[in-house]
């Protein structure tokens, strides 16, 4: 990581809250102002983390490879805000297939040190690097062997001395007027956890098979599900046969409830589609016509295999509201439909 910045370095303007807003009197804070500002401190924030990835280096990717190279947990710890941005470090990692959890310092020095094992990597996370709270966790890891990352802003710092790779954050002032509440410092924290997670996911070669096995519930577990999961089979297919009257075909439509039939030959090979619309474009000719007639050859499918939010942007892409669900094995052969999937199976599990 690049050494810290003199604060000259950094471009700064900051609105002098005082300026804005007296304690005594609110009503000069409108909401011109607050928008103002708002803009300013995500701008403030922004332009850090351009600082923080043009520092990126060899300590990044060292950092990187003690994650990888452990045989234990990766513990991360900090104090305060700090320790908030731990817990969303830990998770992260956790969640992308690194196991991790989270030590809270003060707790450790009555009992938690427990927790650590010599096999574990810890990540230190310290805006000054020199936080009292953290000197118990960080005398014990090092005295049982555990290898430590340090993130801190002051590279001659308690963290840093402690710490096998050192990642050492630019030297940015706050978002706050004062200059004192953490705000620009944690977003740089934040980031270069999920820097440091998702580098370790894509170098372990963590795929969605394995995002799908640790987040089976909420709306990440129903993004990763397969649409083979989602359809509906057997006698619920709305199937008919080429030479099937038009009659029958209503019928089965009318019955399936899909507003939609499929066409198929004698092995059962879908050829083509019966929509509401063909209907209405064949209307004078249903009375005498049979289903290879009036179907839309070549319709658009969806693979057993494809992802359920994938399959939902294909159907909203193509403007159509049900679709047959194809073997991916065929690889573009004709094939019998393994099921068939509706717009209202998405939009009955949360998603649209």
């Amino acid at each position: 990581m690049c050494p810290s910045l003199p604060s000259s370095a950094i471009k700064w303007k900051c609105i002098d809250v005082a300026s804005i807003i007296k304690l005594d009197d609110r009503s000069q804070l409108t909401s011109q102002n607050c928008i103002e500002r708002g803009k300013e401190v995500i701008s403030v924030e922004a332009d850090a983390l351009a600082i923080l990835a043009s520092c990126l280096d060899e300590s990044f990717a060292a950092a990187c490879d003690l994650l990888l190279e452990s045989k234990g947990r990766v513990v991360v710890t900090g104090m305060g805000k700090s320790g908030h941005i731990g817990r969303k470090v830990a998770a992260t990692l956790a969640a992308t297939g690194t196991p991790a959890i989270y030590v809270h310092p003060a707790e450790a020095a009555h009992g938690d040190l427990g927790m650590l094992v010599p096999d574990d990597v810890m990540i230190v996370i310290s805006n000054s690097g020199a936080t009292s709270e953290l000197r118990a966790i960080l005398q014990y890891a090092k005295g049982i062997g555990v290898r430590m990352v340090g993130i801190a802003s002051n590279p001659d710092s308690l963290v840093m001395q402690h710490s096998d790779v050192r990642l050492c954050l630019p030297a940015v002032r706050e978002a706050c007027s004062a200059n004192v509440a953490p705000t620009t410092s944690t977003t740089l924290q934040l980031a270069l956890g999920d820097a440091l997670a998702l580098s370790v996911m894509d170098a372990r070669g963590f795929t969605k098979d394995g995002m799908k096995s640790l987040h089976p519930g909420g709306t990440i577990g129903l993004r990763l599900t397969e649409v083979r999961e989602l359809m509906h089979s057997g006698d619920l297919l709305p199937l008919v046969e080429v030479n099937t009257p038009m009659k029958e075909v209503v019928s089965t439509m009318t019955s399936k409830g899909f507003g939609i039939a499929g066409v198929v030959d004698y092995d059962q090979n879908l050829l083509g589609v019966i929509t509401d619309g063909d209907l209405r474009r064949h209307f004078s000719e249903l009375g005498t016509a049979s289903a290879g007639l009036v179907m839309t050859p070549t319709p658009k499918t969806v693979s057993g295999d494809m992802l359920a939010e994938d399959a939902l942007m294909f159907m909203n892409d193509t403007k159509i509201t049900a679709a047959f669900v194809m073997d991916p094995a065929a690889d573009g052969q004709p094939s019998r439909p393994l099921g068939i999937v509706h717009i209202h199976d998405f939009i009955r599990l949360g998603m649209s």
